[in-house]
């Protein structure tokens, strides 16, 4: 990571902590509060950042020796709001392969009502695009 960077990171501004990850299974957590749009429900766009940010996370334990991930594709289905607490968002693979890794990402309320379901496609690359290394 740029040095940089590192104080500019947007899951940190969301609240966004893993809580526990594996290759096969990252899990993080993501306050509501904060992270409301204008009717005070939980901004879609914050669903789409945990679902990313956990994906990424898992393309990365799982990543090719001396590959870089970047997300590729992103789909999220908003199932229902939420509207105070705290929501997690658990990832599984769906497909791990030498150029491009898939996974499933289902996130909940507290109340364990799944509120997004959420496919990330990353592909690896050489490095990091724009010339970063």
């Amino acid at each position: 990571m740029d040095p940089a960077a590192a104080d500019q990171l947007l899951a940190d501004k969301l609240g966004i902590e893993v809580v526990d990850w594996t290759p096969a299974r990252l899990v993080a957590t993501m306050p509501v509060e904060g992270n409301l749009q204008p009717y005070g429900l939980l901004h879609g766009g914050a669903n789409a950042v945990l679902a990313e940010t956990v994906g990424s996370i898992a393309a990365a334990l799982n990543a090719p020796e001396g590959k870089l991930v970047v997300g590729l594709e992103l789909s999220c289905t908003h199932h229902r709001a939420a509207r105070s607490g705290v929501v997690t968002a658990v990832c599984e693979p769906l497909h791990l392969g030498r150029s491009t890794s898939t996974f499933e990402i289902v996130i909940t309320e507290e109340s364990g009502k799944r509120t997004c379901t959420a496919r990330l496609t990353c592909v690896a690359v050489d490095r990091a695009p724009g010339g970063a290394k």
